[in-house]
């Protein structure tokens, strides 16, 4: 008889869907709505940026409990309350005329990107993956790349025919009509509550599940491991939300519109091939190893897009930025479900993700007041670059550190 689908792919399914969402409308839906805001009402960059700046450090400081809850309650709670608030959050900010309603609008979208971030998705999938879970973390973050190809120029796109307010609020009514549904009828717990085995296996793999197992967030937080993936990733995920945010603001200088939207859809395609990439190879690499060299590859990038001259050259360094940017986002969770294991990943990864979210709270702002103070971009790439090869030298720091210290775990324990 033949095999039925292992229920887990039907939960990478619906995890790639709230990551489609929530980045499009998230993670990169900031950088058009900044734009936006800020040519429509004659604000300076540094303004929006601010408030963008507070969408992720909402975002950071939810992401332990969200870790730990849906650890322990399973997803659908936290999915349905992220598509809610990401909605309003995002209803709210096409209708913010004054600062104080852009503030107020951002810090609600914070909850919902929390609620629906790859922190989310790491946790939801943890139970129910051992053998493959790096592939399907990897499957369900193509969504944040679908996302970025799909929801910057479907935005500007609804922009320029139907007004800032009128997308916003399809967008948001996008969101409850597919994410509730979902939540409510596809997302589930653990394997076990189905009388399944994580990888659809027939027998538990238990000794594989005991690996890294009674890891508390104290333990955990004092391992040059754990620290090292928190800077390290910190620095990253701060310069590349920074640029991202910024991105439709500095390529709006030189190029059209149409342009504008073409090479942003040209960046998260990069970001998907790179993602595609890590899907076949998840499993297999040596992950400190592949994150130092894309933390690398992302300082090239920004090197390569402060110094370009003519659209040709910006557009292909905003490609070479793209393929780092999905796998900066992938690696982090990928890296902590194999060092630390999946019954404490809910909640190692909840304080890792929190600060990680709190570093790149600051890189909108890290943009705006450079590029401000200098009148270009060039300054605050260059500065990224920089911060970007220190960071690719603290995560090789961290290797081999982990097995020493479970090893005085396990015989303290």
């Amino acid at each position: 008889m033949k095999q039925r689908i292992f229920y887990g792919w039907w939960i990478v399914f619906a995890c790639l869907w709230a990551s489609l969402l929530g980045n499009a409308l998230g993670l990169f839906g900031a950088g058009v709505y900044l734009h936006a805001i800020a040519a429509s009402n004659g604000w300076k960059n540094s303004t929006v940026s601010g408030a963008i700046s507070l969408f992720y450090l909402v975002s950071a400081l939810l992401l332990i409990p969200v870790g730990s809850g849906i650890s322990r309650f399973g997803p659908r709670l936290f999915v349905a309350v992220g598509a809610f608030a990401m909605a309003l959050g995002v209803v709210g900010v096409g209708r913010a005329f004054e600062p104080w309603q852009v503030y107020l609008a951002f810090p609600v979208m914070g909850i919902g990107w929390a609620c629906l971030s790859t922190t989310a998705v790491a946790t939801t999938l943890a139970p129910w993956f051992e053998r493959q879970q790096g592939r399907a973390i990897s499957i369900a973050s193509i969504g944040a790349s679908a996302g970025g190809m799909l929801g910057p120029p479907l935005i500007l796109a609804g922009i320029a025919k139907l007004g800032f307010a009128s997308t916003t609020g399809i967008a948001g009514g996008i969101v409850l009509l597919t994410l509730l549904p979902l939540a409510v009828l596809i997302l589930r717990h653990r394997p076990e509550d189905m009388g399944l085995q994580p990888d659809g296996a027939l027998e538990s793999r238990s000794s594989g599940r005991r690996q890294g197992g009674g890891w508390d967030r104290r333990t955990a937080m004092r391992t040059p491991a754990l620290t090292s993936t928190i800077t390290a990733f910190g620095i990253g995920m701060s310069m590349q939300i920074g640029f991202l945010t910024h991105q439709v603001t500095l390529l709006s200088y030189s190029l059209s519109n149409q342009v504008v939207a073409a090479t942003i859809t040209t960046t998260a395609g990069a970001a998907l091939a790179g993602r595609l990439v890590l899907i076949k190879f998840a499993d297999k690499l040596d992950i400190r190893g592949a994150s130092s060299a894309v933390l690398t590859l992302a300082a090239v990038s920004y090197c390569a897009i402060a110094f370009a001259h003519g659209p040709l050259p910006l557009i292909c360094a905003c490609a070479l930025f793209g393929l780092t940017v999905g796998n900066v986002t992938t690696l982090s969770p990928i890296l902590v479900r194999k060092e630390f294991g999946s019954s404490s990943f809910g909640n190692i990864y909840g304080i890792a993700s929190c600060a990680i979210q709190f570093f790149a709270a600051f890189g909108p702002s890290f943009y705006g007041f450079l590029h401000d103070a200098s009148g270009s971009y060039r300054a605050p790439l260059v500065a990224a670059a920089a911060l970007d090869v220190l960071a690719a030298w603290i995560i090789l720091g961290g290797r081999n550190s982990l097995s020493a210290k479970r090893s005085g775990h396990t015989l303290a324990s």
